[in-house]
């Protein structure tokens, strides 16, 4: 049985290797990660799926406007482990981070994405034609849902981030992870 519950610190480890594993390192490449670097995801809005004690799934969400004055979520990345696939964990983790996000009183989210699996949750580039994010993207992937009718009428601009920055460490934190081998600058994954 599937379980859907928000992210804990102990899932770091199970949630970046299930990451590497969907999507290799050029995950750090993308656009969308732009957005994320260096920033906390939306408090309560960070979500994994477990099966039998192990993570399968994830989706996390972030503080972004898209465009001047009109706040949203960046969605993503959503990733389920390749034995767990075809079995409705990636939509149950959409269908959660959207009720989520409706309940805490976001109006709209953006991803970038494929728009036949997304457009099953009400994601289109309908809204996006006026909007871009930092950094390489193909155009048409970039996709938006509006949790409140019109939220992103007349939306343009840059898509930015808004969220908490990543607390940084003191000095004798980073020398001990130097000494132990650890990479020195933390990844928002």
């Amino acid at each position: 049985m599937i379980a859907i519950r928000q992210e804990k610190a102990s899932d770091t480890t199970a949630r970046d290797a299930l990451l590497d594993a969907a999507f290799g390192e050029s995950r750090f490449d993308k656009a969308s990660e732009r957005l994320r670097e260096g920033c906390l995801p939306a408090d309560g809005l960070s979500l994994v799926a477990i099966e039998h004690a192990r993570l399968v799934g994830t989706v996390r969400l972030w503080h972004v406007v898209a465009g001047p004055g009109r706040p949203a979520l960046l969605l993503g990345p959503l990733a389920v482990a390749a034995d767990a696939r075809q079995r409705g964990i990636g939509s149950a983790l959409m269908d959660h981070a959207l009720c989520r996000a409706r309940r805490r009183g976001h109006r709209a989210l953006v991803l970038v994405g494929d728009p036949p699996f997304y457009g099953r949750f009400g994601f289109s580039a309908d809204k996006t034609g006026a909007l871009w994010l930092p950094g390489s993207y193909e155009r048409h992937r970039l996709l938006a849902h509006e949790l409140v009718p019109g939220a992103l009428d007349g939306a343009r601009g840059l898509i930015s981030a808004t969220g908490q920055p990543v607390p940084k460490p003191e000095l004798r934190q980073l020398l001990a992870r130097f000494r132990r081998g650890a990479a020195l600058t933390p990844r928002a994954a």
